[in-house]
């Protein structure tokens, strides 16, 4: 019998002075049983930083035709084709082909050697934006992770704060690509 997901339920409220967008979101949380609190936060954390309306999680893992996030418009056209992880180039490329955008957000120890793999094979993606995360950063942001979580993201002047309960991570993305 295969494992099921574990549902975790999140009350994110965000406050982006860069972007001038201001929203409370009720995100509900399908964590893949491969999947790490570190990943799963990750992939919070990229929801906050590209929320709008239409942003909504893929099946990701699950499925590897579908992005970790992502947002349609009203034609069905992807327009924001969100990865977390280190994917690899056919992967980024093809979404390069179906997206308007394509955003990675890598945060492993190993993420620099999968940047110096990659940057030459994905020098040709206009359309491609990849962000690291420092690992210990990551690690940080897994210990806000609960079943029920009340997260506030506040981003202004470049700078990201994720908070939850009585902890606060200063998340510091570092742009590898930018479009």
């Amino acid at each position: 019998m295969a494992l099921k997901s574990t549902i975790y339920k999140a009350d994110l409220n965000i406050s982006d002075m860069d972007r001038g967008y201001y929203a409370d979101h009720s995100l509900t949380i399908a964590r893949h049983p491969s999947e790490t609190d570190e990943r799963m936060m990750i992939r919070v954390l990229a929801f906050a930083l590209n929320a709008s309306e239409r942003l909504a999680f893929g099946k990701g893992i699950s499925d590897t035709e579908e992005p970790d996030l992502w947002e349609k418009d009203y034609t069905d056209a992807i327009s924001l084709w969100i990865e977390v992880g280190q994917p690899d180039d056919r992967r980024l490329l093809k979404a390069c082909g179906r997206s308007e955008k394509v955003i990675v957000y890598s945060y492993s120890h190993a993420s620099d050697v999968w940047w110096k793999q990659m940057n030459s094979r994905l020098d040709r993606a206009k359309n491609l934006c990849v962000r690291n995360i420092d690992s210990n950063i990551s690690q940080e942001l897994a210990l806000l992770a609960e079943r029920t979580m009340q997260l506030q993201c506040t981003i202004q002047d470049g700078q990201v704060w994720l908070s939850g309960g009585d902890r606060s991570v200063q998340v510091d993305l570092e742009t590898w690509k930018d479009f």
